[in-house]
């Protein structure tokens, strides 16, 4: 039986983070050969006895490294590393659009259980929009919650990937979804991105929502920027219609009280 190779090499799912840390950890050579897609060198360990889910001390397995690499070689399973990402997870942050095609056909579940952080939400996290798609179209759930960065709009807004944020829009999200009364137009006035707030306004996101420091969009953009103008315009655009409404309402009010004969008092002039 051929014999495990260790070595030691960063964690390729952990990138710059464990690198910047310091963390290493043990990789054999299934894992080494998943990582970089040497698809006979794998058969080869698997033949001999190699499991395709040996974990590592992180709890990462070859197929994680196979997917968050772009590798399609490895059959498909629904295991999770240490932090709960599955592999759909680590292919949709990678923007592998085969591995996450792959994955689907082996029925990698779209929305995990438990798992707040879903493959929808790393896809945006990523900005890889044909990943956003295709997990919309399996039937990801667009209002899927994380206690940490929200919806996968609020992630796709703070990350300024204006194509995923388009997406998500056409297919129907929420644009006014709330974390802690934080709203996707919030996390577009803080990156100052024109385009994002234009968008979201134009699918009715709320002007003046206040978060949980009472804070309105526009109060997070530098005073006299692009940014903060066009928030500004819009609002007096929309307190003028409300007004106008308001107004026209009134008319409309006394126009058919005036035509029942109610209004029976005059104005007196001074």
């Amino acid at each position: 039986m051929m014999e495990f190779e260790i070595t030691r090499t960063r964690p390729s799912l952990f990138g710059d983070i464990a690198h910047g840390l310091g963390f290493w950890t043990d990789r054999s050579a299934v894992h080494e050969a998943a990582a970089q897609g040497r698809a006979v060198q794998l058969q080869k360990l698997i033949e001999n006895g190699a499991s395709v889910n040996i974990v590592a001390v992180d709890s990462i397995t070859p197929l994680h490294e196979a997917c968050i690499q772009g590798q399609t070689q490895c059959e498909a399973v629904d295991a999770h590393n240490i932090d709960g990402s599955t592999l759909l997870c680590d292919a949709c942050a990678a923007g592998s659009l085969e591995c996450v095609k792959l994955l689907l056909e082996h029925g990698a579940m779209v929305n995990p259980p438990l798992f707040t952080f879903s493959p929808l939400h790393e896809a945006c996290m990523g900005g890889n929009s044909k990943c956003v798609q295709l997990m919309i179209d399996e039937g990801a759930f667009m209002e899927a919650h994380d206690c940490h960065f929200g919806t996968p709009l609020h992630v796709a807004c703070a990350r300024q990937h204006l194509n995923c944020v388009k997406v998500l829009l056409n297919a129907g999200a929420n644009v006014n979804a709330a974390k802690l009364h934080e709203t996707a137009l919030h996390h577009a006035a803080k990156v100052k991105h024109l385009e994002l707030i234009e968008l979201l306004v134009e699918f009715g996101g709320n002007v003046f929502a206040r978060d949980n420091l009472g804070k309105k969009p526009f109060q997070y953009t530098r005073p006299g920027s692009t940014a903060a103008l066009c928030l500004e315009f819009y609002e007096c655009k929309l307190k003028c219609l409300e007004v106008n409404t308001v107004t026209n309402r009134a008319i409309s009010i006394l126009g058919s009280l005036c035509a029942l004969g109610i209004i029976f008092f005059q104005i007196k002039p001074r």
